[in-house]
């Protein structure tokens, strides 16, 4: 795997993930830039296993908590040896229509490095949020 391919599918995978990360949009915007400020950040050591509890972590957020409550996550037992950490906060919901729509602060934490995201989210049920474009 090259470095440049290295650089890219890593933001797309956690973008998938927990469809948050605006950082990417396009495979000519991550050819285009110079990714290198990615090395070394917390989204640099996720695996697929951080990425399917991150998931079931982010959608119980997304359903049971309260706009400004916290809510503390590890990977510990995902089998990655590096430890990460995230605080995921709902920041604002509101209603269209039949649809939810919340914006959550994500803080990831790893390797003495942290970094935020604000994805919003929208959706009719409790299983069904889809990040929502900018």
């Amino acid at each position: 795997m090259s470095f440049q391919r290295f650089v890219y599918v890593r933001p797309v995978l956690w973008a998938h993930a927990i469809a948050a990360s605006l950082l990417l949009t396009s495979t000519g915007a991550a050819q285009a830039s110079n990714l290198n400020f990615l090395n070394d950040t917390p989204m640099s050591y996720i695996k697929k296993n951080d990425i399917d509890a991150i998931k079931v972590a982010l959608t119980n957020v997304l359903n049971t908590k309260s706009d400004g409550e916290a809510t503390q996550w590890t990977n510990h037992g995902t089998g990655n040896s590096v430890k990460i950490d995230a605080t995921m906060t709902p920041e604002s919901t509101r209603h269209e229509g039949s649809r939810t729509c919340r914006r959550v602060t994500v803080v990831l934490s790893a390797k003495g490095q942290s970094m935020n995201l604000h994805p919003a989210f929208c959706g009719t049920g409790e299983k069904d949020w889809t990040l929502q474009r900018r």
